[in-house]
């Protein structure tokens, strides 16, 4: 069981990346920017931040699990660039936090 809240495909545990099936390159791309994230916050901080922004979303979006783990700024950056294969070639470090993301 990957998650408690809703089903998932993978999860990262820096440095591991933990498939449910067979996954996709997509799927890689999106949990290796997740690796790439850990690694800037060393580790245990990512988790930190990753749970109170998934509390504060809860919160915002009165209860919807989906929706306040589809909003985590590091969710967001994951999505947003899972499919530019090259995106951790051209990546700035704290990319999360910039609004464009």
């Amino acid at each position: 069981m990957l998650s408690w809240f809703f089903p998932v495909g993978a999860i990262t545990l820096c440095p591991f990346i933990i498939c449910r099936d067979k996954s996709s390159k997509v799927m890689l791309n999106h949990e290796s920017i997740h690796v790439r994230q850990q690694l800037e916050l060393l580790i245990i901080p990512f988790y930190i931040i990753y749970l109170i922004n998934w509390l504060y979303n809860m919160y915002i979006y009165k209860g919807d699990s989906f929706l306040a783990y589809k909003n985590i700024m590091f969710e967001k950056e994951a999505y947003n660039h899972e499919r530019d294969l090259n995106y951790l070639d051209t990546r700035q470090k704290w990319s999360y936090f910039r609004k464009d993301t």
